[in-house]
């Protein structure tokens, strides 16, 4: 079994995200955790799944040392597309009142890729998840960029925060991918490594 393998192993991840240490503990992987601090630039020139790609191995490749033979590192980045423009993290409430505005009553794509690394072996892979917000209101999208943490997430929302329990109107795909972590393809992607 795949978390019988991983015990051969110590797993660094890389990431300040408490969803991201959720969905992880809760698959049952015993791990360790160290941020990491990276300025999240990126050829202009990508697109979509080919940024959430590039800052996970950009992630992977400012770790502070040299991986020894049994440590696994785990980086990962989320993105928001929607019609042809990625929606990161916002600088400000206003930013983040637009944003939210934008994704209203339409469908986005959220993205999720993750990077495995070992001193030997580097693979990552992605999921998309599409998501459709019902017409939000004004009152609730200040409610919630007042009350919440938008400014830290993609898109500025969390889809488990209040506007996502009373917002979101249809998902196709994986939820936890939308928290920050595809679970499903972390796990394959893990015994492809180990195994």
């Amino acid at each position: 079994m795949l978390l019988n393998e991983l015990s051969r192993y110590r797993i660094i991840l890389a990431s300040a995200s408490p969803r991201r240490k959720e969905l992880l503990d809760q698959m049952g992987v015993v791990f360790e955790v160290q941020p990491l601090a990276v300025v999240e630039n990126f050829p202009e020139k990508l697109e979509g799944a080919a940024i959430a790609n590039y800052l996970a191995r950009l992630k992977a490749d400012a770790f502070d040392r040299p991986l020894q033979e049994n440590e696994l590192l785990i980086t990962a980045d989320t993105v928001v597309w929607h019609e042809g423009r990625l929606l990161a993290k916002p600088g400000s409430p206003e930013e983040a009142e637009e944003m939210l505005a934008s994704l209203s009553d339409d469908w986005h794509e959220v993205i999720s890729s993750v990077c495995c690394t070992t001193a030997e072996d580097q693979r990552w892979v992605h999921e998309t998840t599409l998501v459709k917000f019902r017409k939000l209101r004004p009152e609730e999208i200040r409610y919630y960029v007042g009350k919440f943490h938008p400014m830290d997430k993609a898109g500025a929302y969390g889809i488990q925060e209040w506007i996502g329990l009373v917002g979101i109107s249809e998902i196709s795909g994986s939820y936890p991918n939308v928290v920050g972590l595809p679970t499903t393809s972390l796990y394959e992607l893990l015994r492809a490594m180990v195994s």
